[in-house]
């Protein structure tokens, strides 16, 4: 394998790290009514005897900007979701009408916000685990180059600075996502 194949493996690495993190954050709710807040939400559907995202059960709308509506294509499913979305650690309160799910996202309290920016940094904290990981891949397929006799120590060198410039870069870009979720969830 060359040097820059090996970083270019190593970088897309980091980048899903920071896509992942990423998605994480928008199930973060904020006081505001997001699609995004349920519709990874795993439900158990005991008609089709299988586990599916909400997303692929139903529609998921914000009519108002403190309310989702989630109508299932199968109304049959509807206590299925319902009770994914009590069970959930959302702190939600679905209203179902059979046809539809009405969700009122209330108002976040204070200490509410503080549980969730404890949430945030976790996740964070995760992606940055998930980097580190992908760094310390990264330098063992440097030192097994260089075993390899594919790279010089000054190329395993520069090798290793580049895996090293890219963590950074990567950590970086968690840390201003964390730092902007976090503005966002104790300022709403």
């Amino acid at each position: 394998m060359e040097a820059a194949e090996a970083i270019k493996q190593v970088e897309e690495a980091m980048k899903k790290a920071v896509e992942h993190t990423s998605s994480e954050f928008t199930s973060i709710r904020t006081g505001k009514a997001s699609p995004a807040l349920v519709e990874n939400l795993e439900v158990s559907v005991a008609a089709y005897g299988s586990v599916m995202k909400l997303n692929g059960l139903a529609v998921i709308t914000s009519p108002e900007p403190r309310m989702l509506v989630v109508q299932p294509f199968d109304p049959s499913t509807s206590g299925d979701i319902d009770k994914a979305i009590r069970e959930s650690k959302l702190g939600l309160n679905p209203v179902n009408e059979g046809q539809r799910i009405r969700l009122p996202i209330p108002e976040l309290s204070e200490e509410r916000r503080v549980e969730l920016v404890k949430s945030v940094k976790s996740m964070s904290e995760e992606g940055r685990v998930r980097i580190r990981g992908a760094r310390k891949d990264g330098m063992d397929l440097g030192k097994r180059m260089k075993s390899d006799n594919s790279l010089t120590e000054d190329g395993q060198r520069d090798y290793e600075a580049n895996v090293q410039d890219l963590t950074n870069k990567y950590v970086g870009e968690i840390d201003s996502l964390t730092d902007a979720k976090e503005k966002e969830v104790m300022t709403v």
